[in-house]
């Protein structure tokens, strides 16, 4: 049992030998190039989605959150091999290869992902195998094996399995006349050895069972067969039990899961006439896209195992053998089948500022001072209480606003669709490229095209990625704007499960900064001069590159704070060496890739890392600049990537008022004072967990900001 791991993994995964650190004599100069001062973005990732799986050994979570972080891992990895790892591969396939800063070619990374991905893989399902499934067993909750099951449940299963499942599935002989079949990504299969002919004669040898989606992974038995506790069964159990009625009169030899992970990036040309059409043509071939991964059951015979490598054009080190289910991400279905809340985290209350919980509109809120809320531990109901408001308002006369993410059944789309049908000039800027969500999206643009909502899809080849509301209200004989500028999406459920902040205000010159920002967006023309906001692709980079600079010409008087998701822009992360070089005190607070090398003497020892990881998915940005005393503070739709900054429509907006900027500064202070959810970045790419120091304090910063913004520990 391998389930207590070396903390220090290096960015290539190694567990005890580090990445050899270059120091260079005092005196010469570094290359702010050279490939070891920068990781390598994929193995950082990977990096990151390890750091998830072991919160399912962190006892501080309730066991079944747990189980739920072990999920979430491999819902990770999933969405790595399909973007990231197919990205290296379709670079190799058409000749395109690029060398990284960190001077990695694809075929090199990819070497170091399948060594690395492997080894933490073979960790979750350890953890699953021998630290989860036997906690839950102590808590009666069962995962009934085959082998456990008494004739009471079998025959339950047997009667389950003629009824449910034999009815829907389609088993697909293979022969010349019925080749293999086009698996769709990420689907449940199994390959069958068959002995004997079947009705028409013929003699296969081999056939493939997919499994319908439709099909629950996990079924509840029924109580009255049960001897007490919470007692499921896995959906491949019972089909591997009952594979012989799926072949009549053949012998079934042996039935062995497996699943495939495709391609599942969308690629469209620039120079489209019709997004949304070009967009329902490529959703469809997203299904069946170049295979990536191959994951199949480690009893899995290796003849068999060879013929679907053959099949799906992969090679050894795409072959993931796993022991036990090849879905993980459906385990966590538990949640809806196991009623055990002593098991989860308990629930809180989001909290409402005092400033709009009075019986005035929200407009009168916003007009005596500007609102800064943080999500999950304050409300996000605010924000759709304004969209409320102005489309009931008659004095209010537009609203504009981006979605990115908002969910199938949303609040927000219904406010904007009743605006537009009480008469309001109601624009949406629907980014239909917003990865995983294409689909919604285009449903709910169809919506609000009903509902009289102009909706336009930004712009080609720039995915509008900023958070904006605008709403134009006529008060006292004049115009006023009234602005929404938020660091995630308008979507009330990852509200509850993301952290981030909204900011609200009717200031002057932001609410002309947003009004040229949708201008940009809805119609044509050079880009107009914003005032307070930075936008991509336009300014955000050169002025975050700019108050970097200004803070290292301060040398130690200098204080950078950054709390961001990623970190890979080259040139930002130079700026912020020559920072630490001029001896400007650094601190970084990203959750996940991050491609700078903390700690290095002569080039970054006064920049340090940490990446925090709870209860929450950290996603607010944050950008603190000391500026002598007279702290400046940005929050943003954007990370520091290049994508992000250069080829995105992104918003950096300020926070000025004196409250506010001081408010955003504890919250970063909570994080970087964290000493048990929080991982510090080594100089060798290893990360280390935080522990408070016999006789210290705990500080959980989420459980800190829960409790001082909730009331809720």
């Amino acid at each position: 049992m391998r389930t207590e791991i070396a903390r220090n993994l290096t960015a290539h995964g190694e567990r005890s030998v580090p990445a050899p650190i270059k120091i260079p004599p005092v005196g010469e100069v570094i290359d702010l190039d050279a490939s070891e001062n920068y990781f390598n973005r994929e193995l950082s990732q990977l990096q990151f989605n390890y750091r998830v799986l072991k919160q399912a050994l962190d006892t501080t979570h309730p066991l079944i959150n747990r189980l739920i972080f072990c999920c979430i891992f491999s819902s990770n990895m999933d969405e790595f091999f399909e973007i990231r790892v197919a990205g290296l591969r379709q670079q190799m396939k058409y000749g395109r290869e690029t060398l990284g800063a960190d001077g990695l070619m694809p075929e090199q990374a990819l070497s170091e992902i399948s060594r690395v991905a492997h080894e933490y893989i073979d960790e979750q399902y350890d953890i699953l195998n021998h630290v989860l499934i036997p906690e839950m067993e102590k808590e009666g909750i069962h995962f009934v094996r085959r082998r456990e099951w008494t004739p009471e449940q079998a025959e339950w299963v047997r009667k389950y399995f003629e009824e449910e499942i034999l009815p829907v599935v389609s088993p697909i002989g293979l022969d010349p006349s019925h080749p293999f079949p086009r698996l769709v990504n990420k689907s449940l299969n199994f390959i069958v050895e068959l002995d004997g002919k079947d009705a028409f004669g013929r003699e296969t040898g081999m056939a493939i069972v997919p499994a319908p989606r439709s099909l629950p992974r996990l079924v509840r038995l029924p109580d009255e067969i049960c001897n007490g506790g919470e007692n499921l069964v896995f959906l491949s159990s019972m089909i591997h039990a009952h594979a012989d009625e799926l072949f009549p009169g053949m012998e079934v030899k042996g039935c062995y899961q497996f699943r495939l992970t495709r391609n599942a990036d969308l690629e469209l040309e620039d120079d489209l006439e019709d997004l949304a059409s070009a967009l329902r043509g490529e959703l469809l071939s997203r299904r069946f896209g170049d295979g990536v991964r191959l994951e199949v059951a480690d009893n899995c015979p290796q003849e068999l195992v060879q013929f679907l490598l053959t099949e799906f054009g992969l090679g050894q080190r795409d072959l993931y053998q796993v022991n036990g289910p090849v879905n993980l991400t459906r385990l966590m279905a538990v949640t809806s089948l196991v009623d055990r809340p002593d098991l989860t985290y308990s629930s809180f209350s989001p909290s409402i500022p005092r400033q709009i919980r009075s019986k005035e509109t929200i407009f009168d809120a916003i007009r005596k001072r500007p609102i800064l809320l943080h999500h999950p531990f304050q409300n996000f109901s605010p924000v759709v209480d304004l969209l409320r408001q102005a489309a009931k308002d008659p004095q209010v006369l537009a609203i504009r606003q981006t979605l990115y993410r908002t969910g199938a059944n949303s609040e927000i789309v219904e406010a904007l669709a009743d605006a537009a049908r009480r008469g309001k000039e109601v624009t949406a800027v629907v980014e239909l490229r917003a990865r995983f969500s294409e689909a919604e999206n285009l449903e709910l643009a169809s919506r609000l095209q009903e509902a009289g909502v102009i909706v336009v899809y930004g712009v080609v080849g720039y995915k509008t990625h900023a958070k904006m509301i605008l709403i134009v209200r006529r008060e006292e004989g004049r115009l006023r704007r009234y602005v929404h500028l938020g660091t995630g999406n308008y979507h009330a459920v990852n509200a509850r499960l993301y952290t981030d902040y909204s900011f609200m205000t009717c200031d002057e010159s932001i609410g002309d900064d947003v009004n040229k920002l949708f201008q940009q967006l809805t119609g044509m023309g050079k880009a107009l001069k914003i005032k307070k906001l930075f936008h991509a692709p336009f300014t955000l980079h050169k002025r975050l590159l700019s108050l970097i600079e200004r803070e290292a010409s301060l040398g130690e008087k200098g204080r950078i704070i950054i709390k961001i998701n990623a970190l890979t822009e080259i040139r930002l992360i130079k700026a912020l060496y020559q920072a630490s070089q001029a001896g400007v005190q650094v601190d970084l607070i990203v959750r996940g890739i991050c491609s700078l090398r903390p700690g290095v003497p002569g080039l970054s020892e006064n920049i340090r890392v940490r990446s925090i990881v709870g209860r929450f998915l950290e996603h607010t940005r944050a950008y603190y600049f000391g500026n002598d005393d007279k702290p400046e503070v940005y929050c943003s739709s954007a990370d520091c990537m290049e994508r992000n900054l250069l080829s995105r429509v992104e918003t950096a907006f300020p926070i000025e008022d004196p409250e506010l900027i001081a408010r955003v500064r504890e919250d970063l202070d909570v994080y970087l004072a964290d000493n048990c959810q929080s991982w510090m970045l080594q100089p060798d790419g290893g990360y280390i967990q935080n522990q408070p120091a016999e006789g210290e304090e705990r500080i959980a910063s989420q459980l800190v900001l829960l409790e001082r913004l909730t009331g809720k520990s």
